[in-house]
């Protein structure tokens, strides 16, 4: 299956759970994740709709495989201190909260800074 194809499926899957068909979007991204373990865009998306539905402990099993995919992801750590505040550690919470808060700053970095008008 192409990168194209791949993320057509995880797109398909997240328009059936936009238009409220979390189960078969569920169904759907565990399929893809099946085929594709290594699919970050799927784990994620998986994260989301299992969050979506509170079933914390898929969330949190697909945030950590996603995480392990892509540490340096700002979205996953953030997904990952939701799951924590819904399960109640707020040590892990405030962590991956930290992760996210601290990767976007690495973000802004590299960005220059606009530059001033000169009347």
């Amino acid at each position: 299956m192409s990168d194209t194809s791949l993320q057509d499926d995880i797109d398909a899957a997240t328009f059936e759970f936009t238009m409220g068909e979390s189960d078969k979007a569920e169904a759907l991204l565990r399929e893809i994740v099946a085929e594709h373990p290594d699919s970050f865009g799927a784990w994620h998306a998986l994260t989301e709709v299992c969050y979506a539905e509170q079933k914390y402990e898929g969330a949190l099993e697909a945030a950590e495989t996603a995480h392990r995919l892509c540490p340096e992801d700002i979205h996953i750590n953030t997904s990952l201190s939701r799951i924590w505040v819904q399960r109640g550690d707020k040590d892990k919470a405030e962590h991956y909260g930290a992760q996210a808060r601290m990767l976007s700053w690495k973000e802004e970095l590299k960005s220059p800074p606009p530059e001033a008008d000169n009347p």
